[in-house]
């Protein structure tokens, strides 16, 4: 729903809520929130609701530390898993300083901004999600532990798997929520689960996948469970991907889309610190369908990005190296800005490698360049980028 600020304050008043959460990311992606009355809502509106931005990482110093949270009316959302008398609803917010002027560490903002600068040029980026979680058990006392909820395996179904009815109820609070998923399924991981999303715009997607994480560990504390997003809670067993789907809506997608696959394989390398950032992250590469090189491919899962089997008018590229602890907003908005840059730059697509990276010999492996294999890499070659400067402002890049 489309909200006006009208509309929401109308709400508010009929629907009996009585908390607004106010939610934005720092630069790394983890969800914050303040919660606001009903009677300051028109003050949100009008004016922002004041943070201090020394306390979120990336958003800077004592110095100067008001921030303030403009409320998206059009993304507002009933809590479904809280109470429904005295309700609570969510919208995410931009950040600006007092002086009205966009707060540029704001990633919410950036991405906004790459998704006006692609329209400039003709083209809509869309996004579709793929994450992956585990399940564990907690304690006595609800901590978290590394037993997983099940041992089950790829797509197999109760008894063995055990969070079938988890993911039942994640998918229907998505559904009140307007988040529409598409799949879901078990995972080849004990207690590793898999909800994939419809594609929408760069902005909708990226504000999914956040309410997403944030609706799969509620849903999970709510069954005495935790979830985990992290890309390697396991050593030995799969680790969890973000796969992100990429389609242009454009009359001539077929070729615009080889070019963003180009622009995107170009400067892979340098944008992998914001896809991956963790080290762990690292250690998922090259094995359990996780890429190590920089290759593409009709339908094969062992390449960086593969071009599912779809019919021609709804083709899209599935970019398989990000996992879940990346911040869909930074990832979104580099993935524009390289798409642009292969559309602009007219590159064309490399040659298919229509073989299984993860059996090859390592004579023939030789031949592919490589993603970063640690975090230290990865922040070398982000660091010495033009690129990444060029679309991310300094205080975002030095925050990883």
């Amino acid at each position: 729903m489309n909200y006006s600020v009208d509309e929401v304050i109308q709400y508010i008043e009929e629907e009996d809520v009585k908390f607004i959460r106010l939610s934005f990311c720092d630069v790394l992606g983890h969800q914050k929130n303040i919660a606001i009355m009903p009677r300051v809502m028109r003050k949100a509106f009008e004016f922002g609701i004041a943070i201090d931005a020394s306390a979120i990482t990336g958003f800077g110093s004592e110095v100067h530390s008001d921030l303030l949270l403009h409320p998206d009316p059009s993304t507002l959302c009933c809590l479904p898993w809280r109470p429904d008398t005295g309700r609570v609803v969510r919208m995410f917010c931009t950040i600006a300083r007092p002086d009205g002027t966009v707060f540029e560490s704001d990633t919410r903002s950036l991405l906004i901004k790459a998704a006006e600068e692609a329209e400039k040029a003709g083209v809509s980026i869309e996004f579709g999600s793929e994450l992956e979680f585990y399940l564990f058990e907690t304690d006595e006392k609800g901590n978290p532990t590394k037993i997983p909820y099940d041992n089950a395996g790829y797509m197999d179904i109760a008894p063995e798997d055990k969070g079938e009815n988890v993911r039942r109820e994640i998918c229907l609070t998505l559904d009140q929520m307007d988040i529409e998923p598409e799949s879901s399924h078990h995972e080849e991981g004990p207690g590793q689960n898999e909800i994939d999303f419809m594609y929408s715009s760069a902005l909708s997607a990226a504000d999914n996948a956040i309410t997403f994480q944030s609706v799969v560990r509620a849903i999970a504390a709510r069954n005495g469970l935790t979830a985990d997003f992290s890309p390697k809670p396991i050593k030995g067993k799969p680790g969890s991907g973000f796969h992100i789907n990429i389609s242009v809506n454009h009359k001539s997608r077929r070729e615009l889309l080889n070019h963003i696959i180009a622009g995107i394989m170009d400067k892979i390398r340098e944008i992998t610190l914001f896809l991956n950032p963790v080290e762990a992250s690292y250690e998922r590469f090259g094995s359990n369908k996780a890429p190590k090189y920089i290759t593409w491919s009709e339908e094969n899962r062992s390449q960086l990005i593969r071009i599912p089997a779809t019919p021609e008018d709804a083709v899209r590229a599935e970019l398989r190296s990000p996992d879940p602890m990346a911040n869909p907003y930074v990832a979104f908005t580099l993935l524009i800005y390289a798409g642009l840059y292969g559309i602009k730059e007219a590159l064309p697509l490399p040659d298919s490698t229509d073989i299984n990276l993860f059996t090859a010999p390592e004579e023939e492996l030789k031949k592919f360049s490589r993603l970063p294999g640690t975090l230290a890499e990865a922040r070398e070659i982000a660091r010495n980028s033009s690129f990444v400067r060029e679309h991310l402002p300094e205080g975002v890049i030095n925050a990883y």
